[in-house]
């Protein structure tokens, strides 16, 4: 067995090297009747190759089937990989399983593992002797988890009385007596009314990152986890890892460098030689009289300066100009669209993060 290096903030934690993961395709009886030789594979993770260091959280952006999941799969060691190379913390996760079990700690949601009839204290005893947490320390564990999600109130209350936000956080109490180097997450927030889901992203940030120096990879489609929670975002799509970089820099780079006019002659014609396109009135457009129209500014901030200053001598009366927000689903959908093998020549930030 290898030995991993002591851990850091800032050292490599997470080292995904070409990674591909192939299924068998599901066929009819009808087809296998006619070529019951054939054995038809599909590619669910295509080559990916990524890094995440300690303290880091980093997030993995796509649509449904994009192989986020099954990523996620291969680290945790469910599934072993069919070529490429994943260590964990120094360890192979084909050759050294266990080791990897010890430091990756896997949550669901919406997970089905915990003993309703039983308090939070008492499913966290049951798991701690599962995870074979030595006997001595298991009080103290617990203890320290609950109080780490805030629950250490609600440790003798039944956990089919909890909310979908205490229950995920016992999830990750759970996740955290085995003391993990990683903590993968798909879709934490997924049952978590806005207000939860931000005081639990909130808890995620300070707790996990800055005081316990995890590495923490999160599967989402939430644009507000993406934006605010990740350190840096991959974005996948049909099993590729496609871009990869800080959302907001990915954001900027695919954005079109749209930027929004809020103006009270939204036809002037001065508007119109800067690809003018009408947005959509909204409540305080109407109640403000002030209309927002999108423009495009290619070349960054000086070209918005540029074009900011001519609109004004154009006489165009003019009360915001800001950078227009693309959407998690806009950002997913550019990225895919100018991806090479699609014909488009956005590489550079995939590329940046296989250095």
């Amino acid at each position: 067995m290898s030995s991993a290096a002591s851990v850091h903030p800032g050292s490599l934690l997470v080292s995904v090297r070409a990674l591909t993961k192939r299924f068998r395709v599901r066929r009819s009886w009808r087809e296998v009747a006619r070529h019951p030789l054939t054995r038809a594979l599909q590619t669910s993770v295509d080559a990916v190759t990524f890094d995440v260091q300690a303290g880091e959280f980093f997030g993995l952006l796509g649509p449904n089937g994009a192989g986020k999941t099954t990523l996620l799969k291969v680290l945790a060691t469910f599934i072993l990989p069919d070529e490429g190379e994943v260590r964990i913390d120094g360890y192979d996760v084909r050759r050294e399983p266990d080791a990897v079990r010890a430091r990756v700690a896997p949550v669901i949601a919406n997970e089905r593992s915990l003993y309703w009839r039983l308090t939070a204290r008492e499913n966290l005893e049951l798991f701690a002797h599962l995870w074979r947490v030595p006997s001595n320390e298991v009080p103290q564990r617990i203890a320290e988890a609950l109080d780490v999600v805030g629950l250490t109130d609600t440790r003798r209350k039944m956990v089919g009385q909890f909310s979908s936000g205490m229950l995920q956080r016992l999830l990750i109490a759970r996740a955290l007596l085995p003391q993990p180097r990683v903590l993968l997450l798909d879709e934490p927030t997924r049952s978590l009314d806005p207000v939860s889901a931000r005081e639990f992203r909130r808890f995620l940030r300070e707790e996990l990152t800055s005081r316990r120096n995890c590495a923490v990879i999160i599967a989402t489609h939430n644009a507000d986890e993406a934006l605010e929670l990740c350190t840096r975002v991959g974005v996948m799509n049909a099993g590729k890892l496609l871009a990869i970089g800080t959302a907001r820099d990915l954001v900027q780079r695919v954005g079109d460098d749209r930027y929004v006019a809020w103006t009270q002659t939204p036809d002037h014609p001065a508007l119109r030689g800067f690809g003018r396109t009408e947005i959509p009135a909204t409540e305080e457009s109407v109640r403000s009289g002030w209309t927002p129209v999108s423009v495009r500014a290619v070349g960054g901030e000086r070209a918005s300066a540029d074009i900011l200053a001519e609109l004004v001598q154009a006489g165009v009366p003019i009360s915001r100009f800001e950078r227009a927000n693309v959407s998690l689903a806009e950002l997913i959908e550019a990225v895919i669209r100018t991806a090479p093998e699609n014909g488009g020549g956005h590489n550079g930030a995939a590329e940046k993060g296989r250095q």
